[in-house]
């Protein structure tokens, strides 16, 4: 049977106080469509199709997925009006899944359940019982019953005292026979408070036809909670952290606070895994056995190896190219690895050192404020603090190449393209241009020179 999924994302969301569509707002580093999006990829839709309004090419240039379509509700006549633009994309037969782009936390199960409820033959309605249900449609039952057949669903603002006294409300999200739904929108009247198309009316109709009305209700209002001002979003996102630092502690990850935990992508751990506070994780991201990351640490798109300790306020960022710690590296404090670092088994990297796109093989040491940009270092070099590698001539980007043994002393600079050899020095203060022969010494400064009998300038004083 053929399913459409319909997700409503044309307000403007004047809450929000913000030049950006409302349904393209952050939460854990996703848009709230995107994360509608990304519940509903699996659920085998023949077509999904977006409804933009406001800021829409933003909208539809901003999201992505299969077999997504798109279609453009000007001007916003209410959810009904919305649907109606829809229509032409629906296949005939089958269910037709609507739901919002502004309520970012639905799981495809729950989906799923109204898809199932549905079957193509009733009209399937998501339900949330809430202590304040303010702003809700209220489902109202034959004879109040709590599990009374729904007969109807009335608009907060157009209820009345006792009917907004009903604690239950709809969230928005139904799941409907494809060729009724076509029916039903058809026949939708603007005759209410409002001067509005209710999509609430249908149900109504349902009704009157003699389709079964279900009332779904939902597991948690987490789910169905949606966005419209900065005070909820935030709100959200901090339901979401929790879960997500639930989902770590059952895991076995040890957080030393789960309410100062961000996870914005994908994190895998194995065990015996501490993360402290303050530390968020972004991207794909996976932590070896007995890996422990230190407060306020930002990881991005990265492999940590068993036994690794990432210190501190280290900022770890591999974008595509991705960044990977060796079994029992040390990094930090202060230290930041970009795209394409690559740390061997038992490298050290130090406060304020920045390496990037540069590998290091198993037991390299650079301890204190030094940079490593296009660079291969061997094994055991200890590379001074203060040195850099010169890497960029102003056009193109050059390799330094660094063999096993190597001592690279304090201030130098390594002016690429350069190899040091094998078990070569290099004098600290020094700028090397040429490349260097294993076993040797390199000095390359300017002679020191002594004066005797000198004195410092004196500030000369005003009259």
């Amino acid at each position: 049977m053929a399913l459409n999924i319909v997700i409503m994302a044309a307000g403007k969301g004047t809450r929000m106080k913000s030049a950006a569509p409302k349904v393209l707002h952050k939460l854990a580093g996703r848009s709230l469509l995107q994360h509608v999006l990304d519940s509903t990829a699996g659920l085998a839709a023949r077509h999904r199709i977006v409804i933009t309004g406001h800021g829409a090419e933003q909208v539809e240039k901003a999201v992505h997925g299969e077999a997504l379509r798109f279609v453009r509700q000007v001007p916003q006549l209410g959810t009904g009006h919305a649907v109606q633009q829809a229509v032409p994309e629906l296949d005939e037969n089958g269910t037709t899944l609507i739901l919002n782009g502004d309520v970012p936390l639905i799981k495809a199960d729950t989906a799923k359940r109204l898809v199932d409820a549905c079957k193509g033959e009733t009209l399937a309605l998501l339900t949330i019982h809430l202590a304040d249900p303010a702003g809700y449609g209220r489902i109202v039952r034959r004879n109040g019953a709590p599990n009374g057949e729904v007969q109807g669903i009335v608009e907060h603002k157009d209820a009345t005292p006792e009917q907004l006294l009903i604690r239950e409300g709809y969230t928005g999200m139904m799941a409907a026979p494809t060729a009724a739904l076509k029916r039903w929108v058809a026949q939708l009247s603007n005759q209410n408070a409002q001067g509005e198309y209710y999509l609430t009316d249908i149900v109504a109709m349902a009704e009157a036809e003699g389709v079964p009305v279900l009332g779904i209700a939902a597991p948690n209002e987490t789910e169905v909670l949606g966005v419209n001002s900065p005070a909820q979003l935030a709100d959200l996102e901090r339901r979401y952290q929790r879960e997500q630092a639930q989902a770590q502690m059952e895991a076995g990850v040890r957080l030393a606070d789960p309410a100062r935990f961000d996870l914005r992508g994908e994190l895998r751990c194995g065990q015996d895994v501490e993360i402290d506070v303050n530390c968020v994780f972004e991207g794909q991201v996976t932590l070896g056995d007995g890996v422990r990351i230190g407060a306020h640490c930002v990881i991005r798109n990265a492999e940590i190896a068993a036994g690794a300790r990432i210190h501190e306020f280290t900022h770890i960022d591999g974008e595509a190219a991705g960044v990977r710690v060796g079994e029992g590296a040390l990094v930090g404090p202060f230290a930041r690895l970009r795209p394409g670092a690559e740390l061997g088994a038992e490298v050290h990297i130090g406060n304020f050192v920045e390496v990037k796109n540069s590998s290091l093989a198993k037991g390299a040491k650079a301890n204190h404020l030094a940079y490593l940009g296009d660079a291969d270092v061997g094994e055991r070099v200890n590379y001074g603090a203060g040195s850099i590698t010169a890497n960029y001539d102003g056009a193109n980007k050059h390799r330094t190449v660094i063999g096993n043994d190597v001592h690279v002393g304090s201030n130098c600079v390594l002016v690429a393209p350069v190899s040091i050899g094998d078990g070569a020095t290099i004098g600290g203060g020094s700028t090397i241009t040429k490349s260097v022969a294993a076993g040797e010494l390199a000095v390359a400064r300017g002679r020191q020179t002594s004066l005797s009998g000198w004195q410092r300038p004196v500030k000369k004083s005003k009259t």
